[in-house]
């Protein structure tokens, strides 16, 4: 059976509506909503919540917060996934890159320009997309998304095209 870490952050694919403030906002994981969807053969997803935040307002030491949570995953996992928001998942992605170099499993950060909650998004694609390259791809750090699977450090958010994108570097 293999075995897969999911780190959640919050970002924009765990964010919810508040009906009474009219907010999106992250206050919590919904992640195990969405793993509820997805069928899993012979994977185990154990999901842990480091923080509920709008990346934004992450901080460095958050960053730092998360590198030590993938490197504390141990021996037995075959990959790790990691929810994060779109926003600054790139400058989390670089830390990880030098943090974490060399990975012994694959590393891939995931997340969602639209809410699960809301129509069209494309946050469910994204973490299947995510958790199928675990399996899939050498040991590395890694961006899964709309199809595509990136290496770091080089990715770049492409804001007009609402994807991540290989940078030219």
């Amino acid at each position: 059976m293999r075995q897969i870490e999911l780190l959640t952050t919050g970002g924009t694919i765990e964010k919810i509506y508040d009906e009474f403030s009219g907010e999106l906002s992250n206050r919590g994981s919904i992640v195990q909503h969405m793993l509820r969807r997805i069928r899993l053969e012979n994977t185990s997803v154990h999901v842990r919540e480091l923080m509920s935040k709008d990346s934004l307002d992450m901080t460095d030491e958050d960053r730092e917060l998360l590198a030590r949570a993938v490197r504390a995953t141990g021996e037995l996992v075959d990959g790790v996934v990691i929810l994060h928001g779109t926003d600054t998942l790139c400058d989390s992605g670089r830390l990880l890159f030098e943090r974490l170099d060399p990975c012994r499993v694959p590393v891939v950060l995931t997340g969602a320009m639209r809410p699960y909650e809301m129509k069209e998004s494309d946050a469910l694609q994204n973490l299947t997309e995510a958790l199928l390259a675990t399996s899939l791809c050498e040991p590395g750090l890694y961006v899964a998304a709309h199809s595509n699977v990136l290496a770091f450090p080089d990715v770049e958010k492409d804001r007009a095209r609402g994807t991540f994108v290989a940078s030219d570097s």
